[in-house]
């Protein structure tokens, strides 16, 4: 039997690689190269990454049906095409903004930074910086949206059943491995050669990423390197299903878009992702911030990237997330559907370390990052197997639809949490003013009669931001169990949907 199913993981490792290396761009760079230059606060910082949340979940809603109906080759070329360029569009942020502001369009990026640091409105600068980004970054997600749909499709085309959580998690584990490289290359890229070159460079390899697909990917029975071992491998669920039909094959039919709303199953699977997404973005986008905030240690030190390398390497063991519920299938005689939940219950405990990030912090920063890394793990191992779940239930030409539907709950949760992460840090510090205008104008507003809203927040023995990042660590804290909960109420069985 050939095994180039392997082969085609590969590609979609990297591609969600290249996928977590361009999201982790502005994290990296936002809070010591761009906020000084544009003047943000962390609340300009959660709209940004909370409305890319929303861009990200209302595209998912479409990209899924897009890639049923354009096909998976196709889907994925638009995907990681639209993002690679809307990843390179945020390095043009700058020049745009000097161009609104002060009318210098031709001029380079150093130029740029240049006239931008001249212009007396502050507010402007903030104000347009924000909305341009905002802008890039609804390109990015409208790109990124595709991916996961078309990934998920791609394993249920080339997996069995019973193979593929192991399958999604050595190809989610990409995340991992982009946000090892990311924090090692983008702030040394940034420091050097400015922070525009980080989107140029990491974007640009999506473009190579392109051409590999174009050359590999074909489906199963149409690929020459698949031979017939390895193609009644991949459909023995259909084989299996065909005898007990009397060796009559039953042809999948097409769900209607608005019909996949009727389904239990479907609602399942998009609590699951609203109350945990969020959870993992906020992990990645706001640990930089975190570790500068609260630690003193910006991007671009060693300690940072070491801290940020460690953590995503803790992350890689989520690979387990994979093989247990393979274990209880192979082992114990479960149906898929109960080793994947039963396997999902044991990862929901983990997160629950995340009530100690903050206390055990004020001994050593290392304590919060070996626990984030541990959380981020288990919400990997979570995710593989909530994203095979959508294989159990549903026929093959409806899993990309409903996996946008759920990244679409996530993309709502992620919102919900980025930007309220980035309102309640500012609160929590005692930065937000009377008149809701930037912490970083100060000196200025203060000259001119501004006041303080609040001072520091305090909250069951924290103060300021810390208490800020505590709360919402109990919040991510808890979210897996009360996601599995509901998720089991809602499907207590294994229940496939068969379209008459």
């Amino acid at each position: 039997m050939t095994n180039y199913r392997w082969a085609i993981t590969s590609l979609l490792f990297f591609s969600v690689a290249i996928n977590y290396m361009d999201r982790q761009v502005l994290s990296l760079t936002w809070k010591d190269f761009i906020a000084p230059e544009f003047h943000w606060t962390n609340n300009d910082y959660g709209t940004i990454t909370g409305l890319f949340s929303i861009f990200y979940a209302v595209c998912l809603l479409f990209a899924g049906r897009f890639v049923d109906w354009i096909d998976t080759k196709k889907g994925f070329l638009w995907a990681i095409g639209v993002w690679s360029a809307g990843a390179v569009l945020h390095a043009f942020c700058g020049i745009a903004t000097s161009g609104i502001t002060a009318g210098k369009w031709l001029v380079g990026f150093e130029e740029a930074r240049r006239i931008i640091g001249t212009v007396d409105d502050i507010g402007l600068v903030t104000s347009v910086s924000v909305t341009l980004f905002i802008f890039a970054r609804f390109v990015l997600a409208l790109g990124e949206a595709g991916n996961f749909p078309a990934a998920i499709k791609t394993t249920a085309e080339f997996f069995p059943k019973k193979d593929r959580a192991f399958s999604t998690s050595i190809f989610n584990s990409g995340a991992q491995v982009g946000a090892l490289i990311a924090p090692i290359t983008v702030p040394v890229i940034a420091a050097k050669y400015g922070w525009e070159m980080a989107f140029i460079v990491i974007g640009a390899i999506g473009f190579i990423w392109m051409g590999f697909w174009v050359f590999m990917y074909k489906k199963p029975h149409e690929h020459p390197l698949v031979n017939k071992a390895e193609l009644d491998y991949i459909n023995q669920d259909t084989i299996s299903e065909t005898k007990a039909n009397n060796n009559v094959a039953r042809p999948e039919k097409k769900i209607p878009f608005l019909q996949t709303f009727k389904y239990r199953q479907t609602w399942a699977f998009a609590f699951g992702k609203f109350m945990t997404d969020g959870v993992w973005w906020f992990y990645l986008f706001w640990t930089p911030a975190y570790l500068s905030d609260v630690y003193g240690l910006t991007s671009d030190t060693t300690m940072a990237k070491t801290l940020i390398f460690v953590l995503y390497a803790i992350v890689m063991l989520s690979i387990i997330g994979g093989w247990l519920p393979k274990y209880f299938v192979d082992k114990l005689g479960m149906d898929p559907y109960a080793g994947r939940m039963r396997a999902m219950l044991i990862f929901a405990f983990f997160p629950l370390l995340a009530l100690l990030a903050q206390p055990l912090g004020h001994a050593s920063y290392w304590f919060p990052v070996i626990i984030i890394g541990i959380a981020g793990a288990a919400h990997q191992a979570w995710s593989a197997n909530l994203f095979s779940t959508i294989g159990d239930m549903f026929p093959k030409t409806a899993i990309a639809t409903i996996t946008g539907i759920g990244g679409m709950a996530g993309g709502i949760g992620a919102f919900i949490i980025n930007k309220g992460s980035g309102a309640l840090f500012d609160f929590a510090s005692g930065t937000t003013l009377v008149d809701g205008q930037a912490a970083v104008m100060t000196k200025e507003l203060l000259a001119a009669g501004a006041q303080y809203l609040n001072g520091p927040m305090k909250f069951f023995g924290f103060e300021g931001i810390r208490a800020g990042y505590f709360i919402i660590f109990c919040i991510c804290a808890v979210a897996y169990l009360i996601g599995w909960i509901v998720m089991k109420m809602l499907v207590p069985k294994y229940k496939p949907i068969v379209i008459d």
